[in-house]
């Protein structure tokens, strides 16, 4: 049972590699500035681990599902992975936020009469329903 929550948080990242080549979202859209970001963004994160593991502020919970191996005192290899995932999460729906708003934008832009509503249909004599 001890590889439960790392083989968990394995499967969520395959997921999420999976999304991104899927809807090209953030490797596969520019594999050097998706890389860079990525770790400064894990490195960002297991800092304020390490930091708040210093304060007595986060500490090592025990539990079954976890293998117990640590990176650092109170560190467990999970959060490692864990923040990759928060962090590939993250630009995945950045990513796609804005793939949805861009399209949404440009269908507005398609068709104008839609976009500014039943009065600018009125107005240049076009029929609405």
């Amino acid at each position: 049972m001890g590889f439960v929550y790392l083989a968990a948080l394995l499967v969520s990242l395959f997921g999420m590699v999976m999304l991104d080549r899927r809807f090209t979202l953030f490797f596969w859209r520019d594999v050097p500035r998706a890389a860079v970001t990525l770790l400064v963004g894990v490195a960002f994160f297991l800092i304020w681990d390490v930091v708040g593991i210093d304060l007595g502020i986060f500490f090592r919970g025990e539990t079954s599902f976890m293998t117990g191996v640590l990176v650092a005192p109170e560190l467990p290899l999970e959060e490692v992975f864990f923040l990759t995932l928060l962090c590939y999460l993250t630009m995945n729906l950045l990513a796609g936020a804005r793939m949805l708003a861009v399209a949404v934008l440009d269908r507005r832009e398609a068709s104008p009469a839609v976009a500014d509503g039943p009065a600018a249909a009125r107005s240049t004599g076009e029929a609405t329903s």
